[in-house]
């Protein structure tokens, strides 16, 4: 009884932490690529870049957001309260909860400001938006620069000039010219994303492509044919700057910024790296797939209080794998000053951070990795992975064992929680017997992690189609539990699951030769418990720095973060896996089954749930030294009971359970285990 007394304070003095944070209100334009427009129920027939300069006659979209906690929007309200002269604009409904949608009629300068509400109160923000014509790129493929265009005033300047001569060489830049000469399937519909600016769905009159090649009497006539391109380009030169994807494809209509010098820099065009600006042509494809990755959720709040320190760019500092600009930024040796930047200003890893659209060196425009970054935390320098080596940079441990051992622990300490490249190299564990065992992955599987996470997908049902393989970077649709495993198949034949992979032996020492995944999650097991608070299914960092035995402890809490954090279940490179899993469960005492009669006793425990945070499901494991009644229950932020995930009778043992959260809102959740003699309850987040 006590005991359930302290759970249900604990639930609610959570509860009230939260309730005394007050809102942050940040009005986003949203990026809408023409799924979005299907999925939404939109029929606006607009899709955004989801910048804040954008084409007259166009959408721009709005959602409330509160970047100052958890906790969803109970209520929003948009007011317009400056547009320009002349302009009937308003803001409206488009059936969207906390969004609204504005359609400029004239150019210049629209003001919105959010009033906004949560559980923890109200706050507002003001954005100012900006309408505008195309002008187009200019200087393309030796027709002249005429103003206004973006290179009549940006040429002879080094940093554009070094842009625009990369520029000109990528797809980007010749999609339409090629179209043109050869592609045979081109069409008038192909237009929309080959061009600058057409938007023949709104018919908006914005001096797009479109409307620049309408006003001059052309019109496309198939089938292409080489020397089309040419006989345009003579035949029509000033539409030549708007027949590209260009500058103001992802910078934003430019016409108000030629004017800055009078009106002020606020009429500048700007740079975005958020995926939408993509995702206008590639939502279909890249895009949809992109919005299954981890990658598109790659922010956490705590991950930015970096400072302007030159170490901004290293594996120690959080901005260079958390931020796109940050990875960019590293790409280039620069540093990222991110002193007062908000949770609100960052953005998760997306397109432009992999692909540079200005980029010519690497196939599919992939960055320059530095010369520096093929280093892990212990300075061990690799030379393999291909273009897996971009993955590379940020998927490895920050850290150097030998350092961390006799480190201040801390609840940081350890391995980062993607430490793949470790892993898939077999190294940067700590030795208790001698070096360890490794598989030939990275000699054989060309470009690291491209070649299995990206691999195509055999299956095109819609239940898995554009979940795993591709842009995902998944190997398993976690709503259906399929496995992606074709990348397997040259060496070790076709595998339906990675379940199918046999261990060789009873590394876990249960007494049963079991799967490689399962082996190694026993193995990981059994170190939790092998680790303070010793004989509990669980590890406490301060009994570990409280022990006299701490370095050995930290040693083995080192090993069991790698293997742990790297997420494959040892599927990166089993032996590695096993080797360390192995040397650390001895270097501890454990005893398997064989050698001792009876298992080892475990007590009452509730795990961190994992994923955390999570997006839209999670596992919650739990173990019973007895039968028992046992319930797993969800509340919310406010104590409300909202799931129960398991209730019945359960014989003694180790339990694991998901709960999905597709229908509920981001924000902080608590999870109980209730028996007849234990009752304990956990925090969890909910990011989406």
């Amino acid at each position: 009884m006590k005991q359930s007394i302290i759970t249900s304070f604990l639930v609610f003095a959570f509860a009230a932490i939260l309730m005394a944070q007050a809102p942050t209100a940040k009005i986003k334009t949203e990026p809408v690529s023409s799924e979005t427009l299907t999925k939404l129920g939109l029929t606006t027939n607009s899709v955004s870049a989801g910048l804040p300069v954008f084409a007259n006659q166009t959408y721009v979209y709005l959602s409330a957001n509160d970047v100052g906690g958890y906790l969803p929007v109970l209520t929003s309200s948009f007011n317009l309260f400056q547009k320009p002269g002349g302009s009937a604009a308003t803001l409206e409904d488009i059936g969207v909860a906390n969004w609204t949608g504005l359609k400029a009629d004239v150019k210049g300068a629209y003001k919105v400001e959010l009033t906004m509400t949560t559980a923890n109160g109200t706050d507002q923000d003001t954005i100012t938006l900006y309408a505008g014509d195309y002008v187009g790129v200019g200087n393309f493929d030796g027709v002249s620069a005429a103003f206004p265009s973006c290179m009549s005033c940006h040429t002879g300047q080094p940093a554009f000039d070094n842009i625009y001569s990369s520029w000109q060489n990528t797809g980007h830049a010749n999609t339409l010219k090629k179209a043109m000469d050869t592609w045979s399937f081109f069409s008038t519909s192909c237009l929309k994303c080959h061009s600058t600016g057409t938007d023949y769905d709104l018919v908006a009159a914005n001096n797009g492509f479109d409307d620049v090649a309408a006003s001059l009497g052309w019109v496309w006539v198939g089938p292409p044919a080489p020397g089309k391109w040419d006989a345009f380009k003579t035949a029509y030169p000033t539409a030549v700057k708007f027949a590209t994807i260009g500058c103001e494809n992802c910078h934003g209509a430019g016409s108000n910024h030629t004017s800055f010098q009078q009106t002020g820099s606020e009429f500048k065009t700007m740079a975005t790296f958020e995926a939408g600006v993509c995702n206008q042509c590639h939502a279909e494809s890249q895009g949809v797939q992109y919005e299954s990755s981890l990658h598109s959720e790659a922010l956490w709040s705590n991950s930015f209080a970096q400072g302007t320190s030159s170490q901004n760019n290293s594996l120690n500092n959080c901005i260079r794998c958390h931020d796109a600009k940050g990875y960019i930024n590293f790409t280039e040796g620069q540093v990222t000053n991110t002193t007062g930047m908000k949770r609100s200003m960052h953005v998760s890893i997306t397109c432009q951070t992999c692909h540079d659209p200005h980029g010519t060196t690497n196939e599919y425009n992939l960055r320059n990795s530095p010369a520096s970054s093929d280093t892990l935390g212990n300075g061990f320098a690799y030379t393999v992975g291909g273009k897996g080596q971009l993955c590379m940079d940020c998927h490895k441990a920050r850290r150097n064992n030998v350092t961390y051992q006799n480190t201040n622990i801390s609840s940081t300490w350890g391995p980062h929680h993607s430490v793949q490249t470790d892993n898939f190299l077999g190294k940067n564990a700590y030795e208790f017997s001698g070096a360890y065992q490794t598989n030939l992955h990275q000699n054989v599987v060309t470009d690291a992690c491209v070649t299995c996470h990206m691999t195509t997908l055999p299956d095109t049902s819609v239940t898995n189609a554009n979940k795993v393989g591709a842009h995902t970077f998944r190997l398993e649709n976690p709503e259906t539990g399929y496995e992606l495993t074709g990348a397997c198949a040259t060496c070790h034949g076709q595998k339906s699951s990675f379940d199918d992979f046999m261990a060789s032996t009873d590394y876990d020492g249960d007494g049963s030769v079991e799967s490689i995944p399962a082996e190694v999650q026993g193995a990981l097991r059994n170190i939790r418990i092998l680790l303070p608070p010793v004989g509990t299914d669980s590890i406490a960092w301060q009994d570990i720095k409280a022990s006299a035995d701490s370095v050995l402890y930290k040693k083995a809490y080192w090993n069991y973060q790698l293997i742990n954090n790297d997420g494959s279940n040892g599927m990166h490179n089993s032996k590695f896996a096993f080797d360390v899993l192995t040397q650390t469960q001895n270097a501890l005492g454990f005893v398997s089954v064989e050698d001792e009669p009876t298992n080892m006793v475990i007590s009452y425990t509730l795990s961190q749930n994992y994923p955390n945070p999570f997006n839209p499901a999670t596992v919650i494991n739990f173990t019973l030294p007895e039968q028992t009644n046992a319930k797993v229950i969800i509340y919310d932020a406010l104590g409300n009971q909202i799931d129960v995930i398991a209730d019945g009778v359960k014989s003694a043992g180790s339990y694991s359970v998901k709960w999905n959260a597709s229908n509920n809102a981001s924000g902080i959740y608590f999870y109980k285990l209730e028996t007849d003699n234990f009752v304990q309850v956990r925090k969890m987040i909910l990011m989406k």
